[in-house]
């Protein structure tokens, strides 16, 4: 069952993502470019080894990807900023609610987390983004905070953010995301769901 899920979304999003309907951001009636990857989290291990696969696939096919790991980009400000070894200490020592306040702090998403990734967009030729870690970096960011403040940063090429759990849409609530399919991360009414995407 998890074998012919990745087989058939690798398929989908190797002939979307390659297509020049998606790169030319066609068929969005003005909405940013962000698209949605929902996937079960129990996949979540095949889900990166595919990710891997298809930006090298793409590669092959001329599209370049830029792939920000927000778990990866996490430890990395937390070690810019010389705190990471003493995260690690204190966490085993606090309550999580605690770990998240002082976590809040240095991975702001707006004046630090989406600074960091728009540097590593200035620093790269790319077609577009993929995003990843999203599961590992819940609850002290949030999926739906990081696509808001992206917004204004990266609205001119693709981005993809893989998701573990489901991306709903309903006339009652809107457009909302379930990460594992149980927490109600909050309404994000700009994505699409790129399970859905014609090319």
């Amino acid at each position: 069952m998890a074998d012919d899920f990745i087989k058939k979304s690798f398929d989908h999003l190797l002939q979307v993502l390659s297509s020049e309907r998606f790169l030319n951001k066609r068929g969005l009636g003005n909405e940013v470019p962000f698209f949605i990857f929902p996937f079960p989290p129990e996949s979540a291990n095949q889900v990166c080894a595919m990710g891997n696969q298809l930006i090298k696939k793409l590669k092959s096919r001329g599209v370049e990807v830029l792939k920000i790991n927000l778990y990866e980009l996490s430890i990395e400000l937390l070690k810019k900023r010389g705190i990471w070894e003493k995260i690690i200490k204190i966490e085993k020592e606090m309550s999580k609610k605690k770990f998240i306040e002082i976590l809040q702090g240095p991975l702001d998403i707006e004046t630090h987390l989406i600074p960091a990734i728009a540097e590593k967009m200035e620093k790269r030729d790319f077609d577009m983004m993929f995003i990843t870690g999203v599961g590992e970096v819940f609850p002290y960011i949030r999926s739906h905070t990081v696509l808001n403040n992206l917004q204004s940063t990266a609205d001119e090429k693709p981005t993809v953010m893989f998701f573990p759990g489901e991306f709903l849409r309903s006339p009652e609530r809107g457009a909302s995301l379930e990460l594992f399919g149980r927490l109600h991360d909050d309404n994000y009414y700009r994505a699409f769901n790129i399970a859905e995407y014609k090319v």
